[in-house]
Parts: structure tokens; sequence; C-alpha cells
């Protein structure tokens, strides 16, 4: 089997096609399908993140999604549903750029001499690039997320925008009140990317009859004749295309794998970062008090409407990346 000169292959998203190694092409298209992905499913994140917020030890506000949606668009219209996108939408394209240029970067330190990454490598750099997309993106913006969401709820709502509500947040509570939560954020999204990286990994393998032990979503295709270049072994298809369709579903079943692994640093995350944080001494004194007064049923609240965003959001990323990937391939030549 042989391969045309200069295509060294090393995916950044365990879904898809073998992919060029150039970080660029990772950081771009990522960038691209983070925010397409977020003007598709924010409405679900709205829900999800309101579900979340209404405590029981208050009367609750919503019996549920279906009620939560219906006031609402009762309250603030069809266009209610979107009340904090542009808070998420700047973070997105940045958070997508940094997931797929960290992984790419620590997969192409952590492969073996034939140029494979095995499953565990995979996790762990899976693991790595949650965390510094937690760090680097995805702590401020959900914190502002949050209370901008919390805030436009309330009677008297403070902040006129994004941008107003970052300077009053920086103002009054400086940087610090950016990274609120920032521990249950980096063990949220730690977790997210390795439980998904994984999964991609384990179905990408069965889907093409492989050694579930070789990652060869990730893994380039030596030249024959180079070091460490050899014949696949009969029946396999190193290359074998994945579809839109196949990897759609793929990155459904991954996204829903880590919903229900970490919902409840998923719930954990959205009570240190609401208006109401101050409630809570530290991360795991805000696991403590929920559990307390609401008892464990509460760490799985908006657990159905976040599983919808998620599926729609893992499918939906690893198909417009993939797609993207491709036309860059045709127009950013690289080695």
């Amino acid at each position: 089997m042989t391969m045309a000169p200069g295509r060294s292959l090393a995916a950044a998203a365990p879904a898809g096609k073998a992919k060029l190694t150039h970080p660029g092409k990772a950081i771009l298209a990522g960038g691209l399908a983070g925010g397409i992905e977020i003007c598709i499913t924010f409405p679900t994140e709205y829900v999800k993140t309101q579900l979340q917020l209404d405590e029981k030890a208050n009367p609750p506000r919503y019996r549920g999604i279906g009620d939560c949606v219906k006031q609402t668009v009762r309250s603030h219209g069809v266009l209610g549903l979107y009340r904090g996108l542009s808070s998420l939408l700047y973070g997105s394209i940045p958070k997508a750029a940094v997931r797929f240029g960290m992984f790419e970067f620590l997969s192409n330190h952590m492969r073996d001499a034939q140029g494979r990454l095995d499953s565990t490598r995979g996790l762990l750099c899976g693991l790595g690039a949650g965390v510094a997309e937690a760090v680097v993106v995805v702590c401020p913006m959900e914190t502002i997320k949050v209370k901008f969401i919390h805030d436009q709820c309330s009677a008297n709502p403070r902040y006129r925008g994004f941008f107003h509500g970052v300077r009053e947040i920086v103002r009054e509570q400086g940087l610090k009140g950016t990274y609120q939560g920032l521990t249950a954020t980096v063990l949220k999204q730690g977790s997210n990317q390795a439980i998904r990286f994984f999964v991609m990994t384990s179905l990408r393998n069965w889907y093409r009859g492989k050694d579930p032990d070789l990652a060869p979503s990730w893994r380039p295709v030596p030249l024959l004749g180079s070091p460490g270049a050899s014949c696949p072994p009969q029946g396999t298809t190193p290359n074998k295309p994945m579809n839109p369709v196949v990897t759609g579903v793929f990155g459904a079943i991954a996204g829903a794998a880590s919903v229900f692994g970490n919902t409840p640093l998923d719930v954990i995350k959205t009570r240190m970062q609401g208006l109401e944080a101050h409630k809570y001494k530290s991360t795991l004194d805000c696991g403590y008090q929920i559990m307390k007064h609401e008892g464990l049923k509460a760490f799985y609240k908006g657990t159905v409407p976040r599983l919808g965003r998620v599926c729609l959001d893992v499918a939906i990323v690893f198909i417009i990346y993939d797609e993207v990937v491709k036309l860059l391939n045709k127009v950013w030549k690289t080695d």
C-alpha cells in the first residue's frame, strides 16, 4: 500500500479520515467547527443551565425541560432561548482550536517508533487537550456565560450585554472573578475529552476491524520503504474512509458517554460559576452542600438537555472538522 509523498497523517480529532499533522489546519478547522456547532445547539445549553441553577432549596421555578422552554418563550420570545449566546460563541471558537491544536501537539510527541498511538496514550492526549482548553478558554468563558444567563433571569438585570457584563465582573471581582470553579472545570473538561477520545478510538477501531489496542484514528501510515513501514495485516483497510454519517453516529455515542460520565462535575461547575457561588467555600464544599440539601439526584439535573446538546455538539464538530480539513488539504499543501 502506498501514499503520496508529503502526506504525514495524524489527526487532531478521533473521528474521520487520517489527517495532515500541520497544527495550523487543526486550529483553523477546529475553530470553525466550534463556532458553527454552538450556533446550532445553544438553546439546549441555555435550558440545561437554567435547570441546574434552579435550586431545590428554593421553590423550583421550572417543572421540567418543557416548562423551562415554555416560560422562556412566553416571557422573552423564541430569541430568549439564545440569551447568553454571545459569551459562549466568543469562547467556542478558541476552545475548539486549543483542543485540537493541543491534541495534535501531544499526540505527535507520544507516538511509538512506528508512528502509532495506542488507546491509553490517546486517552492521555485527550485529557491533556481538555485540561488546556479548560484553563485557557473554558473556565473564563463558562463563568461569564453562567453569570450572564443568571443575571438576565433576575427581576432587574444588571448586564446590558456581553462586554458590559465582562467589564462589570472584572471591575468588581478582578480577573479572578472569571475563574470561578476552575478545579471543577478542569476536571470536567479533562474527563470529557479523555472519555470522548477513548470511545471514538474504540468505535473507529471496531469499524475498521482493527486491534482495539491501537488508535488508527491518529496513526500515520508510513511510506513503504521508510523506517517502520510495513504492509497492513490481511483483512484490514488502514485508510478505510469514515463517511460523515458514520462519523456523526460515533461522535454522538462518544458525547453521550461523556455526559453520563461527568454530569455531576458539570452541575458543580455551574453552581461554582453562578451568582450564588459565594455560598460555597470550594469545589468539594459545593458538592457536599448539593448532596446534603438536594440529594444525589441533583447531581444529574439538566442531564437530558445536556445529553441532547453534547451528542449534537460532538457529532457536528467532528463532521465539520473533517470536511474543513479535506478542503484545507486541497488549498493548503503541507508536509
